[in-house]
């Protein structure tokens, strides 16, 4: 009889009474948008392979940011795409004191100050063979002088103003090599969002699109993660805490909820995720066959990974979600439609 009177129907009964005992919330807040930024001036050009995503000059680029920041969204990556003319087997191009990246930095640092911006540390948008790394003379990615290449290039994005440099190589030691860099260099306060467990994914391929970074040969798989395992993840969590990371990401993000969740269990720093190009283009591809609406999948999407125990969520559905919606402060999933 007392098992009759526990309904939990009573606690769904409004949105009202649905609102006050809601376990996860997911708000603009939790998000960081990527951009995909270029040289040029005016430049706002589409992406075939990711609707709604483009590739932005600096001045498009602070006025999709700018609006973005106004709806509630604390924090921004970036992600340069580099003329491939201007790309070699070094990616000497990263180390520019003038380069693209620098540039975006030090704008949106002058025009939008508590802006927190976050900056890709990895080669492949900037050699010619499309890897994250220099390569030996096997033309394997060679670990100890890609660390230091990546530390010199945190340097340059620590000067310009970021506030977390995200190291995504997957390389053995760049955390511990990257925080003894910074601190070395006055940059104490300059946090590290490690990729801890980038998985070697097939989810990746609009992303590169985007970027122009296809591999010109071989796979990542020598050193990106074997989308088989879950205990090396951890292994890699723990060795990058250890090593001085603030935060630790796990990539991509829904085909991994479980990596997450364990994450979850064994760390206190806050976990990031990332709902990847192309988790973001199966859906949007759904939508334009009229199968679904994209927003309140989204919605339902990130709300899972919040769900699963990640605090940050990086997601290219971001604007959809922020912009001209009330969609983070109402239920989707109940919207009449």
């Amino acid at each position: 009889m007392l098992s009759l009177l526990k309904r939990p129907r009573r606690n769904r009964k409004t949105a009202a009474i649905r609102s006050l005992v809601r376990e996860t919330t997911l708000t603009a807040e939790d998000l960081v948008a990527p951009f995909f930024i270029q040289e040029g001036e005016g430049k706002r050009d589409a992406i075939a392979t990711l609707p709604g995503v483009y590739r932005l000059s600096l001045d498009e680029l602070l006025k999709e940011v700018t609006q973005l920041h106004l709806a509630g969204i604390q924090a921004v990556a970036i992600f340069p795409v580099i003329d491939s003319s201007l790309k070699d087997p070094e990616g000497s191009l990263a180390f520019d004191a003038n380069g693209l990246v620098l540039r975006a930095v030090r704008l949106l640092k002058k025009e939008l100050p508590d802006l927190c911006l976050i900056t890709d540390i990895a080669l492949d948008p900037y050699t010619s063979h499309g890897h994250d790394g220099v390569l030996d003379a096997y033309f394997n990615v060679a670990n100890d002088p890609t660390v230091d290449r990546l530390v010199e290039m945190a340097l340059l994005h620590a000067e310009a103003g970021v506030d977390l440099v995200a190291p995504s190589d997957m390389m053995d030691g760049r955390v511990f090599a990257i925080r003894k860099g910074l601190d070395k260099s006055g940059f104490s306060d300059v946090g590290i969002l490690s990729y801890a467990a980038k998985y070697a994914s097939s989810l990746y391929g609009p992303f590169r699109d985007a970027l122009g970074s296809s591999l010109q040969y071989g796979d990542k798989k020598r050193y990106q993660m074997d989308p088989a395992n879950v205990r090396e993840a951890l292994l890699e969590a723990r060795l990058d805490e250890e090593e001085g990371a603030d935060l630790l990401m796990v990539k991509p993000a829904l085909f991994y909820l479980d990596v997450i969740a364990r994450l979850h269990a064994q760390t206190h720093l806050p976990i990031a995720a990332y709902h990847v190009s192309g988790e973001y283009a199966m859906v949007m591809a759904a939508e334009q066959l009229g199968m679904l609406r994209a927003r309140d999948v989204f919605y339902e999407a990130l709300l899972s990974v919040k769900r699963a125990g990640a605090s940050v969520i990086f997601s290219y559905a971001t604007p959809l979600l922020v912009l001209g919606s009330d969609c983070l402060r109402r239920d989707p999933l109940l919207t009449k439609r």
